[in-house]
């Protein structure tokens, strides 16, 4: 079953009604999230172990793997992982690390007709099947073909590859999400860099729209409202529409024609840590990496359907520009909460009724680590 989404006239009439009441969605109730679980080690493994390991989570975009033999190689949930076209044109995903001795085969991203260790040389074919080992003759007995790269679970889905490292029936989770990039999706960049700050103080920064104006006052203020989002949950997972003041425009349009094109920043929060943004000219995906309960990871796929054009590239890079303007102030708001939470200040963080999309986060997070920890 695809998601539940509303279609793009449902959106654009919700947005206008608040526009008109100078109002927005409101959640159900105010969430009190303890600070501890920004801060605790214990709490930073369950996470990883539940949260992170057991479901199924997108690694990249079907975009990074175009060609047989593209691969993209990352640690994931703490884990080296590597992602791969096979001939058959099937993705598929392996822990990255050799049979013999466990060096990782690959780093960062590239296209290969096999995966031969740096080391001494074992072979792997794009299946993970052990092909080659130098000098065969000094492991007598080996088994080859229970020597393979160990496989993880790995779908592809709306253009998205997703992985499971330790939950083979996770592959099920992926049933309600939309189609996200279709085949002229190109990957146009992709970019590393970390943050000192927990990964769920860097989420919540993409979730709620309540401090545009404060935080982005000469970036995306000008452009878009303070306080006005529709907020969509479908399963685990979100979507949080951000108007552009354009969207007036289509107020004399007839509601059946109104389109979300060029009018609004969608923010789909795949559950738990990815966060796909919808631009103009291109589309984000950020993958939100926990390195420590203190720092994060984050790991940014701009693609565009906009490249092959003659002024195309230049759009995009426009638009990447502009976005990565206000991402950097979003950044420093969540290292500054981060050093914050040595003050002691709070006992717990409250989450207005401005901010339902974190309470559905915290609230799935919650449940995640209390099933994998108790499970009945």
């Amino acid at each position: 079953m695809r998601a539940q989404l509303a279609d793009e006239a449902s959106v654009v009439d919700r947005i206008l009604q608040h526009i008109d009441a100078k109002s927005t969605d409101l959640s159900d109730g105010v969430w009190h999230e303890p600070v501890a679980h920004y801060l605790s080690q214990d709490r930073f493994a369950a996470e990883i172990a539940h949260a992170f390991r057991r479901t199924l989570t997108p690694f990249c975009p079907s975009a990074a793997l175009a060609e047989i033999g593209a691969y993209v190689a990352r640690d994931a949930a703490l884990t080296p992982i590597i992602a791969i076209r096979g001939a058959d044109g099937v993705a598929r995903a392996f822990r990255n690390a050799c049979r013999h001795r466990g060096v990782q085969l690959v780093d960062g991203t590239g296209c290969r007709k096999a995966l031969t260790c740096r080391y001494h040389g074992w072979t792997y074919g794009l299946d993970g099947r052990l092909r080659g080992i130098p000098d065969e003759h000094g492991f007598p007995g080996l088994d080859k073909t229970t020597h393979g790269l160990v496989p993880v679970t790995c779908i592809e889905r709306g253009g998205l590859v997703f992985v499971s490292q330790d939950d083979p029936a996770a592959a099920s989770d992926a049933t309600d999400m939309p189609t996200l990039f279709g085949d002229d999706w190109t990957l146009y960049s992709t970019n590393t860099q970390e943050v000192e700050a927990n990964w769920k103080i860097v989420a919540e920064g993409f979730l709620e729209g309540y401090h545009i104006r404060s935080t982005h006052q000469d970036t995306f203020y000008p452009l878009q409202y303070d306080n006005l989002n529709v907020i969509e949950a479908f399963g685990r997972n979100s979507r949080i529409s951000f108007p552009y003041r354009r969207i007036e425009k289509l107020r004399n349009v007839p509601p059946g024609e109104r389109r979300t094109d060029g009018m609004l920043t969608h923010v789909y929060h795949l559950f738990p840590n990815v966060m796909l943004s919808t631009f103009p000219t291109n589309r984000l995906m950020t993958v939100l990496e926990p390195l420590a309960a203190g720092r994060t990871r984050l790991v940014t796929y701009t693609l565009s359907n906009q490249i092959a054009a003659e002024d195309g590239r230049a759009a995009v890079a426009q638009g990447r520009d502009f976005v990565t303007a206000g991402a950097a102030e979003d950044r420093q708001m969540a290292c500054a909460a981060q050093r914050g939470l040595a003050t002691r200040a709070n006992d717990h963080f409250t989450f207005g009724l401005f901010e339902g999309a974190i309470r559905h986060f915290h609230r799935n997070l919650a449940a995640t680590i209390d099933r994998g920890m108790n499970p009945r």
